[in-house]
């Protein structure tokens, strides 16, 4: 069975690892630097080539876009769902800073809260909370 992974390419993978690991809690795990490369590109250097960090309880994989044109889109999402609504608040206002708020978090007719943001460096989270059961 595979494992999935987000990678995310970012114009500054350290100062979004730091704000997901403000907003969700977590921490790096491991960085290389294009520096490490046997032919390193001296004004490259510096630049993230691969990081390993926990953010939110998973595993997520960085780096910086060096050689080509960072672009946005839309056709993938990261939804995250939390086990208390509190939790899905807190974390929806800490990654919504500097952002845009696409659906406010808010009950969904599906008995969740349920809201999405595109977080300041452009990366669009699904923000939910686990259903609870009937107090019937």
């Amino acid at each position: 069975m595979a494992k999935l992974t987000p990678y995310l390419v970012s114009k500054d993978a350290r100062a979004q690892a730091d704000f997901y690991i403000n907003a969700l809690g977590g921490e790096i795990l491991s960085v290389m630097t294009h520096e490490q490369l046997p032919d390193a590109d001296e004004a490259a250097k510096d630049k993230v080539l691969h990081m390993s960090l926990i953010a939110g309880g998973m595993n997520f994989f960085m780096s910086d876009s060096v050689h080509a044109p960072l672009h946005h889109g839309n056709g993938i999402q990261l939804s995250l769902e939390f086990p208390t609504e509190a939790e899905a608040r807190d974390a929806f206002a800490k990654l919504g800073e500097g952002g845009t708020v696409r659906h406010p978090l808010e009950p969904a007719f599906w008995g969740t809260l349920f809201g999405q943001i595109e977080d300041k460096y452009g990366v669009i989270w699904m923000i939910t909370n686990e259903a609870q059961a009937s107090q019937a």
